[in-house]
């Protein structure tokens, strides 16, 4: 028995192994089977030779003998046994007591069971640990017991000898309570941990065994070489822990001896199968060394290994096989170790994982401490510094030579290319230069390059600029890296210019030269790279060559001195000359001066700009033949030349010159140029001594223009030649000359001036004023403050002369700030073509009158030729050129006041002894009852005849015409027209009633109280008498809106019918869409067509007939086609009928039986009916007997049928009613109650209780049967009165069938009158359907023949249903898509909400249910009309009213500013007219005031040089402390001209003169009250814009709310419109609004004028008024002032006067302390005059702010209607977008 189980143990082990180990199955026994593939050592037990490795944590006896007991060996006779462990076991020596752990080894000896391990008595937590010296595969453990398999185990390993430990499996008996986090399987995966439970049962007591695969043969390994199996195997320790033992029914292991000595572990031999862990590279193992002596079958540790691997378990390559990463075997593949490769040079490496990743997994061997200067992975490179020879082996010890370069210009400090690679670019010993370096051994710079060091670079570039070096060649110096420049370049990187040049540049000479403006320019010095000189004030430009804006360089006739302005000798006048329209004049100025022989002029010059010699020009106009042969002009200079002056070589003779005035030129040129220093005032008289000593002309004279100050130009420093100087030398010189630059100065007329010449004349007018002079256009006369840069003229307003545009050319007048008008003198009566340059007065001659002497006296008329004027005695004036009399009297007018006015008559002619009289229609013109425009005087009456007004009549017009009402006869009554809107006879006088006004007798079909009403059946606008018949279709309307036939109601405005349902059309004479059978009388009727098979919804609207597609039919296309039957859905079937017994060719559409004639039957109508006899198709009807008797067994069988039908139902449910229910239902519950007893407990019932049940529902059955009888007989009586109610209910039913065809036959009458009105009469339907058979047979006939039509057809439609079978599939796909769009379309219609549309349109949201105060879309009112906004609403159509509203209160207030404007111009006109007298009045005053001003100038002329001369002193920029004492003595030792007294008596008179200009106050005030009422209009103005630009916001927000509403539908269009019409009209009113403000804003312009004009001939009077009033020492300086204040109106120049009076008062005062009275005086009437220049000022200043605001206002109101353009043009567009999605949205399917 033992044999055999030894047997099995060992058979068990041995397939085991073969399931474990799949590579052990195929390696042979030889040792060569490594080179081969993979290889592994045999398996075997690894506990054999390793029993001293084996432990346990408890073992019995092992300190001292210990007894045991068993429990299984019942039948012997010891069961108490002792365990000595202290001694090991020897059968020899009878120690069979020891139980040490080394007993589990298998032996396989004889007496193996008599051996075993055993632990401590009642110890339960006890561990076998298997200590192993390498790395071995594990298999499978098994273990048999002595005692009972522990009740819970752990079996566990560890792969790093202990460290770590992983539990293999758990084995309980109750894995549940011993391991309750432990999975019981089953096992997913090979490597699951789970708790089994087959191995810990109670039984077997003895020999129970537990064993343990590593691997369960119930998977399958597809990878035994994966590292998670390899991991599973691999083992250096096991552990067995026993933690559970089988107490068999002790549930406690107490501390009783007899208890423990029961349980406990015992072990008979236990199994470790394993073998050596040689990763596959290893067919044997050898003992591990240290180990001890081998055994026989000990599974040895120390692989021996192939495949160039090391080790105990071959887990490394050997020393020097590094190149592949090392790997176990795997089946054929070896993963043998490669041998590194170093080339000879080295004799060790390692394997690197990164270098063998980055090789492609080709070789990661690295090896170490290569020699021979080498280096690299496989020593295949030089070290740095080093380079392999080209000509040498790879594995030469010399093969590494060292570089040769410069280590400090070569890079990584000398390091060359380690080898030649042509791809790399690399040569072997090559030196890697620096940046910047070059050369074989990198030791020089490259080229542009210097300085070679240790820097990154090496070199450092040159710094040379390309633009400023020489090309070619190095740029710079090697060492020092200095640029080699071109000629005008300098610096050390060549990157500058040489002084006065710029712009380096890649030109020849590298700069080009600064060429700065000599004159615009301080020096020739400009910047380095812009070229930009300096540039003197307000000049600019890169050569200083322009001027700023506002500014100008002069002309070399500048400085021209007007004859007119010089002081004159006797007999010297001006002669004023026009300008001439066609060409330039050839005078300067206002004119000429006519001088005569021997008289003289005496210039001014006080503004020399720069000291220098100036050549005088003197400019005339000859009137005289002969040449003028003496002119001397003479230099009066203010003081004698000082030694440092810059005229200081000017001889006597320069200033006293001698010229002759030759009669062929206008323009001569002194002899010599004379010197002129700035800052001093000269003189410079013009004498004209001698005309011609030869001549006999008597009083010559000539006319001298001007005379010119030219700068002598040659001595100036540009052209001059000066060493070091900015000049532009001789040339220059010489080419001012060529080009004649002085000639074209010298004439009035000049010649286009040559681009020199303009450079030239630049430079010299810049150096002459250190710059720029400021143009300084007069504000008023010129349009601009920028001035022509070349001569400074300014550009001028309209007949506006003179440099700065600060005057009137001659023949104008009112200088001004629309320029000057022309004085327009008529030249039949005006003495000359000039006027007065302030008011504009002509001279005129005697007779004429005007300002332009174009008109006669007043009551005269008939210019040049004047008369009086002929006006019968009612006026004194009369039209000018007419002679029409003007503003006639005593009612009269006409041409000559020979009528009399409207409302008057007689005959007022002078002489005619009548005049005009009131005509009394009834009370006379001017009162409250006058009824008549004019009256005449009758023939044959001396009464006026009153000709009425329209609606008056009657002789005094006291009473109404027909048409008209009212109350004539009281006061302020008056005839109004009817308003009947044109709907009644205005000559009929019961028309209206002439008291009230109703109208009466309305005509064109109207009524109502004012005959706005159509009458009851017509329709239409009666207030435009277009009332017309209502035209109803009577089939189509309401019944009830109808009266008879043509008299029908319809709504009175659009003419809408009332219809019936589902009837449309204005007339309801069409049914609606979808609908037919207008002919019913009671609407039309839907057509119900069945949308799967029929082509539309739409049917036939007489028929009702749809369109069917193929295959179907019916009227609503939902039955079988004509002459088939069945269900269309299934089948169809043709109609099988007789066509010999057929009444009609369609058969029933759900049976299929056939509609037979009379005496036929059958489904297909193909036998004789009953009744008929014969034989089919000779049907003749039986004797009338068979009728009779037929009907009579009808009756019997249709009665017994019933009776049997009665008794079946009896029998089924028993009598359900009458007097046996209660019976029956007593009986049922009898039966029921027994069936209960029966059911509940049959046993418990005596037989005799069922036996009464059963009696007593016999004798019900009996009772019952009697019952049934008697019913029966009552049924039979009954069956033979209903026979009798049939009979007359077949009789009734006979007539009603006869009522019945009547009624049809009169509804057919009825429908036929119906029809007769809607397409044609029941008879044509008929005739024509006839006309279609007919057609028919012909057609049928038509189909026969091969060539037929119906041939023909069948083909071209077979070939039409196969293209359309082609397309079917596409055309199905597309109609779907569209169909699920149009579904789409149609639920976004559905889902669409318009009630924030409405509620921004209208105001209010709409409700489903209601709809609120401010409407809505779709609302209506109680008249039914639409109603959409109201007061109180916000919405769109709301604020579109209020808009029109506002617009229309602006065109009310603009009206009102209109007439305000026009009273105001009145206004201004009467202060005109008073302006004009009181210019009048101060002409005379100034008049008188030039005479005494003669006085005074002749008095205090040397006072007025002082003072001149003073000022240019001190306005001077160089003038000294030591000058100005020098000049204050002067002025003290001067002497006053005049006494103290003279000055008072001229001062009193001058007060005198302006206390008579007093009117002047009251002419500004009135018109400071016309400024007042000026702004007040202006004002309004504003207002109407602002409430324009209110609009303009209202329109925005209109735009707003259409933006938000684009995605609306058609529900919206109704307020859309009435929107947009109110925008438009609203447009309209802005329009007149805008058109209306500018008429007001024009009259406002003239009025504005007007005053202006006023204000300037005030200002101009009171300049003159304050001229006179000046004291005599501030005379001259004063009135300078005050003209300058009156040029300039907005300038204050109250401080400059001051400063200027103070210094001529401090002079006064110290030379003449006397004169303080006369003084204080001047002062009062100098305070004077300046409030009345500062009042003026404000005005003015005033009237232009108002023309500002004016214009700013209009410009506002310009872009405020571009605006409402635009906006007008954005809704529009909105509306057009939104019209088209309506249209789109309208055709979608809802």
């Amino acid at each position: 028995m033992r044999l055999l189980r030894l047997t099995l143990l060992l058979a068990l082990q041995a397939c085991a192994g073969a399931q474990l180990e799949p590579a052990e199955a195929v390696v042979p026994e030889m040792s060569d089977v490594c080179t081969e593939g993979s290889c592994y050592p045999a398996t075997g037990d690894l506990l054999i030779g390793r029993a001293h490795q084996l432990s346990s944590t408890s073992t019995c006896g092992e300190h001292r003998p210990e007894p045991f007991c068993i429990v299984s060996h019942l039948q012997e006779e010891k069961k108490c046994f002792v365990c000595d462990s202290t001694a090991p076991y020897d059968d020899r020596n009878n120690q069979t007591s020891n139980h040490r752990i080394e007993n589990v080894v298998t032996t396989f000896a004889v007496n193996r069971l008599k051996t075993w391990w055993q632990s401590e008595n009642g110890m339960e937590n006890v561990t076998l640990q298997l200590n192993l010296e390498a790395e071995f595969h594990f298999t499978h453990l098994i273990m048999t017991f002595k005692t009972f398999r522990p009740a819970a185990m752990v079996i566990e390993s560890s792969s790093d000898f202990g460290k770590t430990w992983q539990v293999y499996r758990y084995f309980a008996y109750d894995c549940e309570s011993s391991f309750p986090s432990v999975s019981q399987g089953p096992m997913r995966k090979v490597d699951d941990v789970i708790c089994d439970s087959r191995y810990s049962d109670i039984e077997p007591s003895t020999e129970g065994e537990v064993i343990f695969r590593v691997l369960d043969p119930v998977f399958r390994i597809d990878d035994p070489y994966s590292p998670r199996i390899q991991n599973m195997l691999k083992i250096t320790n096991l552990r067995v822990k026993l933690t559970k033992l089988h107490t068999l029914g002790d549930n406690l292991l107490d501390s009783r001896m007899e208890i423990k000595e029961k349980y406990y572990y015992s072990i008979y031999d236990m199994v470790v199968r394993g073998n050596c862990f040689c990763y596959g590279h290893a067919s044997e193992c050898a003992p591990v060394e240290g180990t001890g002596q081998a055994i026989e079958g000990m599974v040895h540790g120390h692989c021996m290994c192939n495949h160039n691997t090391k080790g105990l378990n071959c887990e490394k390559c050997e020393d020097f096989y590094h190149d592949l990463p090392w790997r176990p075997a795997e089946g054929r593949n070896t993963n043998a170790c490669k041998k590194c490769n170093c080339n000879h040079h080295s004799d060790s490496c390692h394997f690197d994982m990164a270098v063998f990743e980055a090789s492609g997994n080709v070789s990661g061997g690295v090896c170490d401490e290569c020699r021979h200067h080498t280096a690299g992975h496989q020593c295949e490179l030089c070290q740095p510094f080093y380079y392999q020879h080209p000509e040498r082996d790879i594995r030469d010890p010399n093969i590494c030579q060292p570089c040769n370069c410069d280590p400090v210009g070569s890079l990584n400090g000398g390091i060359c290319d380690g080898l030649t690679d042509v791809r790399g670019g690399l040569i072997a010993g090559q030196c890697r230069c620096k940046v910047n370096v070059e050369g074989e051994r990198c030791e020089r710079c490259k080229q542009a390059h210097y300085g070679l060091s240790d820097e990154p670079e090496g070199c450092k570039p040159c710094t040379c600029s390309a633009l400023g070096t020489l090309p070619g060649g190095n740029p710079c110096e090697s060492e020092t890296g200095s640029c080699f420049c071109k000629r005008l370049v300098t610096g050390r990187d060549c990157d500058q210019c040489v002084a006065e040049h710029w712009g380096l540049s890649s030109d020849m000479d590298g700069c080009r030269a600064c060429d700065c403006d000599l004159g615009g320019a301080v020096n020739n010095q400009c910047d380095q790279v812009t070229g930009q000189c300096v540039c003197r004030p307000h000049m600019f430009g890169r050569r200083c060559d322009q001027v700023e804006s506002g500014f100008y360089f002069i002309a070399l006739d500048h400085y021209t001195y007007e004859a007119e302005d010089a002081k004159f000798g006797p007999g010297v006048t001006v002669v004023q000359r026009p300008h001439p329209l066609d060409r330039s004049p050839t005078w300067t100025g206002m004119g000429l001066v006519n001088v005569p022989e021997g008289a003289y002029l005496e210039f001014s010059v006080d503004n020399i700009p720069h000291p220098m010699e100036y050549d005088v020009v003197i400019r005339y106009e000859p009137q005289l033949p002969e040449q003028w042969e003496e002119v001397l002009l003479t230099v009066i200079r203010p003081g004698p030349i000082t030694a440092d002056s810059r005229c200081v070589n000017t001889v006597p003779d320069d200033d006293n010159q001698m010229v002759s005035l030759h009669p062929g030129s206008r323009h001569v040129v002194l002899p010599r140029p004379v010197c002129f220093e700035s800052g001093l005032n000269y003189t410079i008289r013009l004498s004209l001594p001698l005309y011609s000593a030869l001549s006999d002309v008597q009083s010559p004279y000539t006319l001298i223009d001007s005379i010119v100050l030219m700068p002598n130009c040659k001595n100036l420093e540009i052209f001059t030649a000066s060493e070091g100087a900015d000049s532009l030398g001789p040339d220059a010189w010489d080419m001012f000359q060529r080009y004649r630059c002085l000639e074209h100065s010298l004439s009035v007329v000049k010649t286009p001036m040559t681009d020199i010449c303009r450079n030239y004349i630049f430079s010299i007018s810049a150096m002459l004023h250190q710059g720029a002079k400021e143009c300084q256009c007069d504000p008023q006369g010129s349009l601009s403050t920028v001035c022509d840069p070349s001569g400074g003229q300014c550009q001028c307003k309209p007949n506006v002369v003179g440099r700065n545009c600060d005057r009137c050319a001659p023949a104008t007048f009112q200088f001004g700030p629309n320029g000057c008008r022309a004085c327009e003198c008529d030249p039949q009566g005006s003495l000359s073509a000039l006027c007065d340059p302030l008011s504009g007065q002509c001279g005129c001659v005697p007779g004429g009158y005007g300002r332009q002497c174009d008109r006669c006296l007043p009551g005269q008329w008939g210019f040049p030729a004047c008369r009086l004027c002929s006006c019968n005695g009612h006026t004194e004036e009369c039209h000018p050129q007419t002679g029409q009399c003007l503003s006639c009297r005593d009612h009269t007018t006409g041409h000559g006041c020979e009528r009399c006015l409207d409302g008057y008559y007689g005959d007022p002619v002078l002489g005619s002894g009548d005049h005009c009289r009131p005509c009394l229609c009834p009370d006379g013109p001017g009162s409250s009852r006058q009824y008549a425009g004019t009256c005449y005087r009758g023939d044959s009456s001396v009464q006026a005849v009153c000709v009425c007004e329209p609606g008056y009549r009657g002789a005094r017009c006291d009473q109404c015409s027909p048409g008209h009402y009212g109350n004539p006869g009281e006061a302020g009554g008056q005839c109004r027209p009817c308003e009947c809107h044109g709907n009644i006879d205005m000559l009929d006088p019961e028309s209206c009633d002439a008291a009230s006004g109703e109208c009466v007798r309305c005509l064109y079909h109207t009524e109502g109280g004012n005959c706005g009403l159509c009458k009851h059946g017509y329709y239409g606008d009666a207030l435009r008498q277009d009332c017309r018949k209502c035209v109803c279709n009577h089939l189509g309307s309401v019944p009830s809106s109808c009266r008879g036939p043509g008299e029908c109601e319809c709504d009175r405005s659009s003419g809408q019918c009332q219809c019936l349902p589902n009837v449309a059309g204005q007339y309801c004479d069409r049914c609606a869409a979808d609908t037919w059978n207008l002919a019913s009388g009671a609407g039309c009727e839907s057509c119900g067509c069945n949308a799967l098979h029929s082509h539309g919804t739409s049917c036939n609207e007489i028929s009702g007939q749809c369109s069917c597609k193929l295959g179907f039919g019916g009227r609503t296309c939902s039955e079988c086609r004509e002459l088939f039957w069945g269900d269309p859905e299934v089948k169809c079937h043709a109609c099988d009928c007789d066509p010999r017994g057929l009444s009609q060719e369609q058969c029933d559409k759900s049976s299929g039986h056939c509609v037979c004639v009379e005496g036929v039957t059958g489904p297909r109508c193909d036998v004789c009916a009953r009744g008929f006899s014969g034989t089919f198709p000779d049907c003749h009807r039986c004797h009338q007997c068979f009728s009779e008797w037929d009907a009579i067994v009808g009756q019997l069988a249709n009665h017994t049928h019933r009776l049997v039908s009665k008794v079946k139902a009896v029998k089924q449910s028993g009598a359900a009613s009458g007097p046996y229910s209660s019976t029956m239902d007593s009986m049922e519950r009898s039966a029921e109650h027994v069936q209960n007893l029966l059911h509940n407990n049959p046993a418990s019932q005596p037989l005799s209780e069922v036996q009464e049940l059963l009696q007593q529902a016999s004798e019900l059955m009996g009772a019952l049967t009697k019952s049934l009888n008697s019913t029966e007989q009552a049924l039979v009586q009954t069956s033979v009165q209903d026979q009798d109610v049939q009979n007359r209910l077949d009789a009734l039913s006979s007539d009603s069938h006869k009522l019945e065809r009547t009624v049809r036959e009169l509804l057919d009458q009825v429908e036929f009158i119906k029809n007769s009105d809607i397409r044609g009469a029941t008879a044509s339907v008929h005739k024509y359907y006839l006309q279609s058979q007919a057609s028919s047979a012909r057609v049928n006939a038509s189909t026969v023949g091969q060539n037929s039509t119906a041939e023909t057809s069948a083909r071209l439609r077979q070939l039409t249903e196969d293209k359309l079978n082609q397309t079917a599939v596409d055309f199905k796909k597309n109609h779907a898509e569209h169909a699920q769009k149009l579904d789409d379309l149609a639920g976004e219609l559905q889902s669409l909400d318009l009630s924030e549309l409405s509620h921004k349109t209208c105001g209010s949201v709409v409700s489903r249910d209601a709809c609120s105060s401010c409407g809505g879309l779709g609302c209506l009112d109680s008249e039914g009309r639409p109603k959409c906004g109201g007061e109180g609403c916000g919405g769109l159509l709301t604020t579109a009213k209020n808009t029109w509203i506002r617009a229309r209160d602006s065109e009310q207030e603009i009206i009102s500013a209109i007439e305000e404007v026009e009273r105001l111009s009145k206004m201004v006109s009467e202060a005109k007219l008073k302006a004009d007298e009181a210019k009048l009045s101060a002409r005379d005053v100034l008049l008188k005031t030039n005479r005494t001003k003669d006085r005074v100038d002749r008095s205090n002329e040397e006072l007025r040089s002082l003072i001149k001369q003073i000022r240019d002193f001190l306005t001077q920029d160089a003038a000294d402390l030591e000058s100005i004492e020098l000049v204050a003595n002067e002025v003290l030792a001067m002497q006053m001209p005049t006494s103290p007294e003279q000055l008072q008596n001229l001062t009193e008179e001058i007060r005198l003169k302006v206390e008579e200009l007093g009117s002047v106050g009251d002419i500004l005030e009135q018109s400071s009250q016309d400024i007042q009422r000026a702004e007040a209009l202006l004002e309004q103005a504003r207002r109407a814009s602002s409430e324009a630009a209110d609009v303009r916001d209202s329109a925005e927000k209109v735009k707003q709310a259409l933006d938000e509403a684009q995605k609306a539908q058609s529900a919206a269009s109704n307020a859309i419109k009435q929107a947009t019409h109110d925008i438009q009209t609203t447009n309209k009113l802005l329009s007149t609004v805008e058109s209306e403000t500018a008429e007001a804003e024009q009259k406002l312009t003239e009025a504005t004028t007007r005053v202006q004009n006023l204000e300037r001939n005030v200002t101009s009077l009171r300049d003159k008024a304050l001229d006179v009033t000046q004291t005599s020492e501030r005379t001259k300086e004063d009135a300078a002032v005050i003209e300058k204040i009156a040029d300039q109106v907005k300038k204050d120049l109250d401080s400059e006067i001051k400063d200027k009076y103070s210094t001529v008062e401090k002079l006064v005062d110290d030379k003449a302390a006397g004169l303080s009275d006369a003084k204080k005086r001047a002062e009062s009437l100098q305070k004077e005059a300046k409030d009345l220049l500062l009042q003026a000022s404000d005005k003015l200043k005033l009237l232009k702010d108002l023309e500002k605001s004016y214009e700013v206002n209009h410009k506002t109101l310009e872009r405020k209607a571009v605006q409402l353009v635009e906006l007008e043009t954005a809704v529009k567009e909105l509306l057009r977008e939104i019209s088209n999605k309506v249209t789109v949205y309208s055709t979608c399917l809802l």
